[in-house]
C-alpha cells in the first residue's frame, strides 16, 4: 500500500464513529428523561411534559433508525456527521424553548454537539455548526416559555444575567471547539508520521531481504548458468556458422556470459574492489549504464549538458550504476525504436534524464511507481517477462539513498519520462 492511500486511510478512521454517535446521544435521552421526570414529577414544577417527551422520543428515533440503517462500526462522512449533529442542536434548542429557554441551567449543554464535531469535523463543518448553534442560542435569548417554577411564581431572569448566559455559551462553544480541533489536529498529524515512518522501514525491510535473496540467488543459479554457458558455447562450435541458427547460438552465449556478469555483480556489490576506478566522471557513469543494453536493437541516443563548464566527478557508487542500469533496462524492455539520456550539470545540481518512445507507464499505476509488487506497463511490442515492479523499487531505493529524488511521468506525445535529480555536492561526494 502507497504512502498516499495510508495516509487517507488514517484521516478516514478520525471520522465520527456511529457507535460513538449513539452512545452519546443514548445518555443524552437518559440524562433528558432524568431532568423532565425530576423537574416535572419530583418537583412538581409546571412545565409541557408531553411536549418534552415527544421530542426525546425524536432523539430515540433518530437514533434507533441510524443503528437500523448502518451497522455500529460505520464512520459517518463529514456531511452526514454535520446534518446528525445539526439536528441534535436543534432537538436541544427546542426542548430548552419549552422550559425556560437561556434561563434553564442545562442551556450550556447545546455547546456539546460542537464540541464533538471539533474533534473529527473538517472546519468548514465545525464553522456550519457553531453558526446554528450562536442562532439557536441568540433565538432562545428572546423567545421562549417560562422556566418551570413553583406554582403561582413566575421566575424572571435579568436582562444582564440572560446576556451573560449567551456570552457564557458562545465563548465556551468557541474555546472548547478550538481546544479540541488543536488536539485532534496534532493527534492526526502525530499519526500521519507514524505511518510515513512505518512505510520507510518496511521499504528498508524489503530491501534488507532482497539483499539476502540477491546473495543466495547468486550461489544457488551459479551452477545451472555455468552449466548453460557450456552448453551455449558447445553449440557455438556446432552451428557458430549455420546460416538459421548461428546468430541465435551467439546471443544465446553473450546473454548467459551477460548473466553470469549480473550474478557476480549482485554477490559483490557492496565490496570495496577496484579502488582505482572509484574516482569516475558522468559521462564514465553513463556509458557505463547503458553499455551492456546497445545490442538489443534499440537506438540509444546520449547528451551531455554541463552549464558550468565543469563535468561533475564523483566516487563510483555502485547502488547509482545498478540503480540506473535498472531504469535504463526498464526504458529499452518498453521501447519500441529509442531511448535517450539527458544529463544536465550545474553549480547546484546534477540531473539525468530518461526518455524512451514506448507506450508510457499506466494512468492507475503512475502514483505508486517505485512500490514494491506494482507493474503495470504493456511492453512496446514486446512479450512481457510479467514482472513484479521489484526492479523499480530497488533502483528508486538505491538511488533515493545516495540522495537523488525521482519523477516519473509520461511524455505529452507517448512514452515514459524518468527524472532523476542530485544536489551535486551530494554526487561529488558521496563514497561508494
Amino acid at each position: 500500500m502507497d504512502v498516499s492511500k495510508q495516509l487517507s486511510e488514517t484521516r478516514n478512521a478520525n471520522h465520527l464513529r456511529l457507535r460513538t454517535l449513539i452512545r452519546l446521544r443514548t445518555l443524552a435521552i437518559i440524562g433528558q428523561c432524568i431532568a423532565v421526570v425530576v423537574v416535572g414529577y419530583g418537583f412538581e414544577f409546571p412545565m409541557p411534559i408531553a411536549s418534552c417527551f415527544l421530542l426525546i422520543a425524536c432523539l430515540a428515533l433518530l437514533n434507533l433508525a441510524l443503528r437500523l440503517v448502518y451497522p455500529a462500526n460505520h464512520r459517518l462522512s463529514p456531511t452526514m456527521s454535520t446534518i446528525v449533529l445539526g439536528l441534535d442542536i436543534l432537538q436541544l434548542a427546542a426542548l430548552l424553548y419549552m422550559t425556560g429557554g437561556l434561563e434553564n441551567p442545562f442551556s450550556i449543554l447545546i455547546s456539546v454537539p460542537v464540541i464533538i464535531a471539533s474533534a473529527s469535523l473538517p472546519v468548514r463543518n465545525i464553522i456550519a455548526l457553531g453558526v446554528i448553534a450562536v442562532a439557536a442560542v441568540t433565538a432562545l435569548a428572546f423567545y421562549h416559555l417560562p422556566l418551570p417554577w413553583y406554582p403561582g411564581v413566575t421566575f424572571d431572569a435579568p436582562l444582564l444575567l440572560v446576556i451573560g448566559m449567551w456570552i457564557a455559551i458562545v465563548s465556551t462553544s468557541a474555546f472548547a471547539a478550538f481546544y479540541a480541533y488543536r488536539v485532534s489536529a496534532e493527534a492526526g498529524e502525530l499519526a500521519d508520521a507514524l505511518v510515513a515512518t512505518e512505510f520507510a522501514l518496511q521499504r528498508e525491510q524489503h530491501l534488507s531481504a532482497l539483499d539476502g535473496l540477491a546473495a543466495a540467488a547468486a550461489h544457488e543459479l551459479g551452477t545451472p548458468l555455468a552449466t548453460i554457458t557450456v552448453v551455449a558455447r558447445e553449440m557455438e562450435r556446432a552451428l557458430g556458422d549455420d546460416e538459421r541458427f548461428g546468430e541465435d547460438v551467439q546471443l544465446l552465449r553473450s546473454q548467459s556470459e551477460r548473466c553470469r556478469d549480473i550474478m557476480r555483480r549482485l554477490a559483490t556489490l557492496s565490496s570495496t574492489e577496484e579502488a582505482h576506478m572509484r574516482q569516475l566522471p558522468l559521462s564514465s557513469l553513463i556509458e557505463e549504464v547503458i553499455a551492456p543494453h546497445r545490442e538489443f536493437g534499440v537506438d540509444i541516443s546520449v547528451k551531455h549538458e554541463e552549464r558550468t563548464g565543469t563535468e561533475p566527478i564523483g566516487h563510483r557508487n555502485a547502488g547509482i550504476v545498478y540503480g540506473l542500469g535498472n531504469l535504463v533496462e526498464n526504458a529499452v524492455d518498453f521501447a519500441r525504436s529509442a531511448i535517450s539520456l539527458h544529463t544536465v550539470s550545474d553549480a547546484d545540481t546534477v540531473s539525468i534524464t530518461i526518455e524512451d518512445d514506448g507506450p508510457g507507464f499506466a494512468a492507475d499505476i503512475l502514483p505508486r511507481i517505485g512500490d514494491p509488487y506494482v507493474a503495470g506497463r504493456p511492453r512496446g511490442g514486446k512479450p512481457s517477462a510479467g514482472g513484479l515492479g521489484l526492479g523499480l523499487f530497488i533502483a528508486k531505493t538505491l538511488l533515493e539513498r545516495s540522495g537523488a529524488e525521482l519523477k516519473f511521468s509520461n511524455q505529452p506525445g507517448g512514452g515514459a519520462h524518468i527524472e532523476v535529480v542530485w544536489p551535486r555536492v551530494a554526487m561529488e561526494m558521496r563514497e561508494g
